[in-house]
This record gives structure tokens, C-alpha cells and sequence, in this order.
């Protein structure tokens, strides 16, 4: 039995107890029950969330031991003192468990604690220059989704949390069983911990169906000819007016668009490391090996080979 505790603060961010999920159902697909949750408060009892919700907690105390600690954030961490109790609690503990994990701001729970210092760390974007000013020691690097040092976790913003329980689930368990606990939760797909926090995806977002089917026509066929003459057959439009209304909608010309998308979906089979340069090259539509890395250089500033060896 793998004992997880999840330490909450008062206001704690709701979408924390999100990541009980993934635990949940590493126990149903093990068919076993491997994890055992368990929320403490300083002083137990109610505990109230982000959003007002109240939930129950067991008192914190030196006695309570954990094999994982995760710790919640909150929503603004510069408006927010966490108490010294619950900052000798987190101290305390984090010596005694086999990791510890702060989930999205609760990077600076662990900062506070000491627990941070010399750590490579990351955080949500919003607050990662924050975090390196109060903590100039911590080595942050704002643009990974979760980072694993040591027996120090901690992730981006908390949809990122989901990933880092995945990435703790495969730690334990293996990789076929955290990809088939991704594929339950119906996660698009799972993410390597060194993947950028911000997608091309998310801000390519087009107004019309139109040109939003067309993207996603796009993102299923990278190793397929996307000219703007393919894709406006797709979207029904003339090729003029096809690349008028993309740019209208998304700032970018068809070309760039794909190009972003290619990039990305590259840089992600990279770092999850299954395939060779060459069927990844092939996969996302550049030419070979050599061009993919010629593109992530001038794109990126690092070679394939170094972006993965990041990720492992």
C-alpha cells in the first residue's frame, strides 16, 4: 500500500484534488488497491477551497506519515502568507517521505519550507519570475510542464498536476499502466514532463467552424502535402479566400500555422522518446532527420537529441 497524503492550505486550488483521480484509477486498472488518499489540514477538520467548497481533512500532525506528499497551491501566491506551522509540518515530513510534490503554486509552499533550494523547479507561468525573485537559489524553469529532482516534484498550472501524478504513476508502476490510466481519464495524450507550457494549439483559435475543421484536418495529416490549395479544398473555400479568412482568424498565415503545429506535435514525440528522428521527422512532415533538426534549431535553439535527453 502506497500511502499519499494531500496537505491543503486554507483557499487551496479546487482543481488539486483533480489529480486524485489518476491515483484512482491506477488502483482500478492494477486491480489492486496500490494508493491510499488522504487529506490533512493543519488543524483538520473542513478546509475551504478556491471556490468556496468546504473539504474534510485529518489533522496534520508529527506523527502522520506519508509515502508522496502533494501540496496544494493557491491561486495567487503573492497575496497569500502560508502559516509557520503548516511550513514546519511541510519541512518536517518532506525528510521522512519518498517525495514530495508541490502542484502548480505549491512550489511556493516548498520554497517557504526551504525544501527548494539548488532544486530545478517549475511552477504556472504567471508567477515563475516571482518565484525566482523571492527564491533566487531555486532553479526555475518556467517552461516545463513538471520537473522531477530528486524526491522534489513539482508541476506548472494544474492541469499540468495531471501529468506529474501520471509521471509518478509510471515512476511506480510502469509506463503500459500510466498510459492506460491517461487513456481512462480520456487525456488527449500524456506529456512528458519537459514539454513547453505554452501550445501552439491553444493559441491558434480560430472564431469559425470553418477554419477550426480545417486545423484539426490539419493536425490528423502533418506528413500529408498541407498546401493552402488542400487545406481550402477542405474548408470549402477558394484558396484566396481561404488564406484571407485564416489569417483574419488566427494572426497567421496557412503556412506558419502548419508550421507551428508541426513543430509542436515533433517536439512532443521527442521528449516521449518512443520513436526514432527519422519516423518522427517522417510523421510530422519534414523531410528527414537532418531538416527536423535544422528546424529545431532555428525554432527552438536545441537539437532533437538534447531535447530529449532533457526529458529523460
Amino acid at each position: 500500500m502506497h500511502r499519499i497524503g494531500y496537505f491543503l492550505t486554507d483557499g487551496f486550488q479546487v482543481m488539486a484534488l483533480g489529480t486524485q483521480s489518476v491515483f484512482e484509477f491506477a488502483n482500478v486498472v492494477a486491480k489492486e488497491e496500490i494508493y491510499q488518499i488522504t487529506n490533512y489540514s493543519i488543524l483538520g477538520g473542513e478546509i475551504r477551497s478556491s471556490v468556496g467548497a468546504t473539504v474534510k481533512t485529518q489533522q496534520a500532525s508529527s506523527e502522520t506519515l506519508a509515502d508522496t506528499w502533494m501540496v496544494s497551491g493557491i491561486v495567487d501566491p503573492s497575496a497569500h502568507k502560508t502559516s509557520d506551522d503548516e511550513l514546519k509540518f511541510v519541512k518536517a515530513t518532506a525528510g521522512g517521505a519518498r517525495r514530495t510534490a508541490g502542484l502548480c503554486t505549491g512550489a511556493f509552499v516548498l520554497a517557504q519550507a526551504g525544501l527548494l533550494e539548488g532544486r530545478r523547479v517549475t511552477t504556472h507561468w504567471a508567477y515563475a519570475e516571482l518565484l525566482k525573485a523571492q527564491f533566487p537559489n531555486t532553479r526555475v524553469e518556467s517552461d516545463h510542464i513538471f520537473i522531477n529532482d530528486g524526491s522534489i516534484w513539482t508541476s506548472a498550472g494544474l492541469s499540468a498536476a495531471m501529468d506529474l501524478a501520471l509521471g509518478i504513476i509510471e515512476k511506480d508502476l510502469g509506463e503500459a499502466i500510466a498510459n492506460k490510466v491517461a487513456r481512462v481519464l480520456v487525456m488527449y495524450h500524456r506529456r512528458s514532463g519537459g514539454q513547453s507550457q505554452h501550445s501552439q494549439m491553444l493559441e491558434i483559435a480560430p472564431r469559425s467552424d470553418r477554419i477550426q475543421v480545417t486545423l484539426d484536418y490539419a493536425r490528423s495529416n502533418l506528413s500529408g502535402a498541407l498546401t493552402v490549395e488542400n487545406l481550402a479544398k477542405v474548408a470549402h473555400l477558394s484558396e484566396r479566400q481561404f488564406s484571407r479568412i485564416f489569417y483574419s482568424e488566427t494572426g497567421l498565415s496557412p503556412a506558419k500555422a502548419v508550421e507551428k503545429l508541426r513543430i509542436e506535435t515533433a517536439r512532443n514525440m521527442v521528449e516521449r522518446g518512443h520513436h526514432s528522428l527519422e519516423i518522427i521527422a517522417r510523421e510530422t512532415g519534414f523531410r528527414d532527420r537532418r531538416h527536423l533538426r535544422e528546424v529545431f534549431i532555428r525554432k527552438l535553439g536545441v537539437t532533437p537529441q538534447s531535447l530529449r535527453r532533457e526529458a529523460k
